[in-house]
């Protein structure tokens, strides 16, 4: 009898210490976020995005980036991932130690302006800038591009997919070795979502990166099914579904990790992530954020009777 096939498996990447605490209002004890970070760590995260290196003037719940930066570096197997709009933030980013670079770029003009005051061209220059300062500095650093409002945006309206596309393209010949697309305030719905990844693995193969999904209308978890269809294994998610944009009118809900994690395993697709304890890791978040709302229809639910996650399979 031959081995058994492996089972196929999805990387989800937990953006709430970043995307999730921009859009609050209240500001997160640095001790907080890292017992939530250590949280995550414990129940198999592998990939987070703890912070972003933007002005403490700008967003005051991003002021102790560096210091958490430091911190989650120390855990073993973690990838550790910040957002930078520009060069300036990108160099101290790579002095803390992150190991992935995100930038936002957005399809969007009127997007782009109202959150990192820069058009969609002058964001590709700097993803070129900073492919060329990673290399100076840290080339061991990936750096990866997210399209934002590549589905639509609540400011400028239609975005035409022939733009996101072509941004997707020059991202990759500025530099940045994945780009994702991001529906930044909801609009996705699964065929879109099918047409416009096989559109960007058409165009940038190899280079085609994350699904960024908002359930802002409920098709959230839908929209990630759609993309693991067209061959995306990577999926940012929050946890509670904490987070959105707060330059993008009506941008709300992440995808809840708790949710995405249990369809991928409930499918026989692993993800390393053991439930029980990534629903505990909830505990230091509510804590962190007293009286925030946090979603989650699993935590609520709790696991069928029977249910053993796919992940148990893994050697």
């Amino acid at each position: 009898m031959g081995s058994p096939l492996p089972l196929p498996q999805v990387r989800i990447s937990e953006v709430g210490p970043r995307d999730g605490l921009q859009s609050v209002k209240a500001t997160m004890a640095t001790a907080d976020k890292l017992r939530w970070i250590d949280a995550l760590h414990a129940a198999g995260v592998r990939e987070i995005e703890v912070a972003s290196f933007v002005p403490a003037r700008l967003l005051p719940q991003m002021a102790d980036a560096a210091e958490v930066v430091r911190h989650a570096a120390t855990l073993p197997g973690l990838t550790v991932m910040a957002l930078v709009p520009n060069r300036k933030g990108a160099q101290a980013a790579l002095e803390a130690g992150v190991h992935k670079l995100t930038m936002p770029v957005s399809a969007s003009v009127a997007h782009s302006l109202a959150n990192v005051r820069k058009t969609p061209t002058e964001m590709v220059a700097q993803v070129h800038a900073i492919s060329e300062l990673r290399r100076a500095i840290a080339p061991h650093v990936r750096l990866e591009a997210g399209i934002s409002t590549a589905f639509g945006c609540t400011l400028q309206g239609l975005v035409p997919e022939d733009e996101v596309i072509r941004l997707a393209a020059q991202c990759v010949e500025a530099g940045a070795e994945e780009v994702g697309l991001s529906d930044t305030v909801g609009y996705a719905n699964p065929a879109q979502v099918r047409r416009l990844f096989r559109r960007l693995r058409a165009e940038i193969g190899r280079h085609a990166g994350a699904a960024h999904m908002h359930n802002t209308r409920g098709l959230g978890i839908a929209n990630c099914l759609a993309a693991w269809d067209e061959g995306v294994r990577t999926f940012d998610a929050s946890l509670g579904g904490l987070g959105g944009c707060p330059y993008a009118p009506g941008a709300s809900g992440n995808v809840v990790t708790e949710d995405l994690v249990f369809m991928f395993e409930a499918m026989g697709i692993a993800t390393g992530i053991d439930i029980d304890k990534l629903v505990a890791a909830r505990a230091p978040l509510m804590a962190g954020l007293p009286g925030e709302p946090v979603y989650g229809m699993t935590a609520e639910a709790g696991l069928p009777k029977g249910f053993v996650p796919s992940s148990f399979a893994i050697p």
